[in-house]
């Protein structure tokens, strides 16, 4: 069991703002965390239960609660102890087992690929943080002090649990606005994942710190005696940027050391708002301001509740100084987050139940990462996209009625429209930005107005996926595509089954449901609709299915009336089969062209014309070929290539395009290449309806006097 002086840490944080009676169960649980890891030792060879302790003094520190404080002590008793959540539960009421147990549930799971166990353990983190957000507040006290102990770990092991620090914690301490934790993490990550490059910087650091000393004092004493001038009760602070700050900025901006130091930081803390603008207006008649570094924080704060005035001014001696204005109630968010404005605080069921900016904005983080999770693939796509909502480098935009929305830099209107809403996101069809109209892709701007123009129907573009940066509208766009796809394939997969069906004189309406399930069985799929949907994809093949059905009804010695195999009517091809039915490219098939179906398990059912050189290859597997044809009501328009000789002079290929456009027809690409010196090759891939359309723009091509020669490729 601990002895009294060892937690005395702990004990002390705890006291500056518990009463008696809950660090009295803070003791408790240490005792009963020691009782129940006894003779259980760290790989540093310490007992066990100091790294619990550890923890709870880490999140003392930023002042949780008392449930959050006995949770972190006991947050490994489920997993590595006999107690289980009920006996916790027993001892220290049900909150405090909900916590343990939120924590255990984020145990390591076994994963071939590491990656795969990373995403895997974060999709089950953002789980247990939606439950309760105090979990993950024990999980990143977790990690610091783990990342604290790293030393004794293997080196290869050291990088490994760096990365994921650097890629994952700090990122989430950051987001959730705990700078203290984030900053800790991060000079400890790089530390761990470059050694060298650490040791560099920090004595770079350590030698440079002896001459800017007097500089940073000098500054600080002339700011200070200013504010007293103007009777503004402020504090101004000299600050230094972290390692891991000074590292990035080196790297991201290719910035040798000396430039980075050249930049001198401030921080003035004042009591209200109020003061804060005072003390802007201070400092810009103290020195020159420098035009587009000013950011108001306060007005409009970061996605994670932080507040600031932040502003850059030329200072004495040629420098640049960077200074952060803020209160002393705008500093602890800066340090603790919503740790600050924690709503369990003290008793553990606040008498105030109004959450605060800081804690709303956290919530509203959580339930988009949970829309993000729950329309992601797999894990790993979850966490690609998470990590891009976890580095924003934030704009602020507003909705026609002036709400604010905060957008990483580099968004554009569909990521708007989906951080509005996910239907109002699939209905885009345009965007007026200050009322003016804009393409889905431009860029936004800080301070713009935007207004998106809804269509009737739900139709998202796959185009959009090569523009999108929020994890939302690239995880929602993705998703509403992955369902359009699996109910195309169901439709494809149920009119090529029953034209197989109908060459062993079968109808597909007549297949019971005894006969689907026993078919569903055999093949160890979950439903009918599965089975459907994987012909559709082209990963089984239809006259197999139909011929394990034949098999399974009429038994496999039965003859089949072999006159109506191959003679029913091909599978009608309408063109608006969307992305289950690809059209080669090789051959570029239309309407009214010969067509055949290939079966492939990566695209599904791809058309070609009959007279394609790449035919003969796919013949060679009659089981994955399929007899299809046009429907007579076939619609949309297709690519198709065509090539022209024309004469080699000045505007040729101007006046080839402008005469494909008088005929309403779109370009989808063109190349063009010297046949000799007096004429050139040039390819058109274009949008037509049909072979009709296609001879249009042939004929209207042929009459122009440069054209000697054109086909279709």
């Amino acid at each position: 069991m601990p002895t009294p002086h060892s937690i005395d840490g702990l004990i002390n944080k705890a006291s500056l703002y518990l009463n008696e009676e809950q660090v009295a169960r803070i003791k408790i649980a240490s005792e009963f965390g020691a009782l129940a890891h006894q003779g259980q030792t760290r790989k540093s060879g310490e007992e066990y239960i100091w790294h619990p302790i550890a923890v709870a003094e880490i999140l003392a520190e930023i002042q949780l609660d008392q449930e959050s404080l006995i949770a972190a002590i006991l947050h490994d008793v489920i997993e590595d102890t006999p107690y289980s959540k009920q006996d916790i539960a027993d001892r220290f009421g049900d909150s405090v087992a909900e916590i343990v147990d939120g924590v255990t549930k984020l145990g390591k799971l076994e994963f071939d690929n590491p990656q795969e166990a990373q995403a895997e353990n974060f999709r089950k983190m953002i789980l247990a943080m939606a439950r309760d957000i105090r979990v993950i507040l024990i999980k990143l006290g977790d990690r610091l002090h783990n990342m604290r102990t790293l030393g004794v770990m293997r080196p290869d092991k050291q990088r490994r649990i760096a990365r994921e620090t650097l890629d994952i914690f700090a990122p989430i301490a950051g987001r959730l606005g705990i700078n203290a934790i984030r900053i800790e993490l991060e000079d400890l990550g790089f530390k761990a994942m470059y050694p060298r490059r650490f040791a560099v910087l920090e004595a770079a650091v350590k030698k440079a710190r002896g001459n800017r000393n007097e500089i940073v004092e000098q500054i600080r004493e002339t700011i200070q005696n200013r504010l007293n001038q103007e009777e503004i009760p402020g504090k101004v602070f000299g600050r230094e940027k972290h390692l891991y700050s000074l590292y990035k900025k080196m790297r991201n901006k290719r910035q040798h050391f000396s430039d980075i130091l050249d930049i001198f930081a401030f921080r003035i803390i004042v009591n209200t708002a109020d003061e804060c603008y005072r003390t802007l207006g201070t400092m810009h008649s103290l020195y020159k301001f420098l035009p587009g570094r000013f950011k108001d924080y306060i007005g409009i704060p970061k996605s994670n509740g932080y507040q600031s005035l932040h502003t850059a001014v030329f200072g004495p001696y040629g420098v640049h100084l960077e200074v952060q204005i803020r209160t002393s109630a705008m500093q602890e968010v800066s340090e603790h987050g919503i740790a600050a404005h924690w709503q369990y605080k003290q008793d553990g069921s606040s008498s105030d139940k109004t959450p605060s900016h800081v804690d709303l904005r956290a919530q509203e983080w959580v339930k988009n990462l949970l829309e993000i999770q729950q329309s992601a693939g797999n894990s790993l796509d979850f966490l690609e996209n998470v990590k891009i909502d976890l580095f924003p480098d934030v704009i602020y935009v507003f909705t026609p009625k002036g709400d604010i929305i905060t957008l990483p830099k580099g968004a554009t209107p569909v990521d708007f429209a989906y951080a509005v809403h996910t239907n109002i996101g699939h209905a885009t069809v345009a965007c007026r930005i200050d009322k003016q109209l804009v393409p889905l892709r431009t860029p936004l701007e800080s301070g713009k107005t935007i207004n998106i123009i809804k269509g009737k129907e739900l139709q998202p573009n796959p185009a959009w996926l090569n523009f999108v940066t929020t994890a939302k509208a690239r995880s929602q766009i993705r998703h509403y595509m992955k369902h359009q796809h699996s109910d195309e394939a169901i439709i494809l997969g149920q009119k090529m089954l029953a034209k197989s069906l109908r060459n062993f004189n079968m109808a597909y309406e007549g297949l019971t449901q005894e006969i689907r399930h026993e078919l569903i069985e055999v093949l160890k799929l979950e439903h009918w609709e599965q089975l459907l949907e994987d012909l559709g994809s082209g990963n089984r093949m239809a006259p197999l299915v139909a011929k394990q059905i034949h098999d399974a009804v009429l038994g496999a010695d039965d003859e089949v009336n072999h006159k109506n195999i191959g003679s029913d009517t091909p599978l009608p091809i309408s063109g608006t089969e969307g992305m289950v039915i690809h059209f080669a490219n090789c051959c570029h098939p239309i309407p009214g062209d010969q067509i055949v179906g290939f079966i492939s398990t990566e695209k599904g059912l791809v058309i070609h014309r009959s007279s394609c050189s790449n035919v003969k290859n796919i013949k060679n597997h009659p089981e994955k070929c399929l007899d299809v044809n046009w429907d007579k009501d076939a619609q949309g328009t297709y690519l198709a290539e065509i090539q022209l000789e024309a004469k080699n002079q000045r505007g040729t290929l101007a006046t080839v395009a402008n005469q494909i456009a008088k005929i309403n027809t779109d370009i989808e690409r063109v190349r063009s290449e010297d046949k000799d010196e007096s004429y050139s090759l040039m390819h058109f891939v274009i949008n037509v309806r049909d072979r009709v359309h296609l001879a249009q723009v042939m004929r209207s091509l042929k009459r122009l006097p440069i054209v000697e020669k054109i086909q279709r490729i």
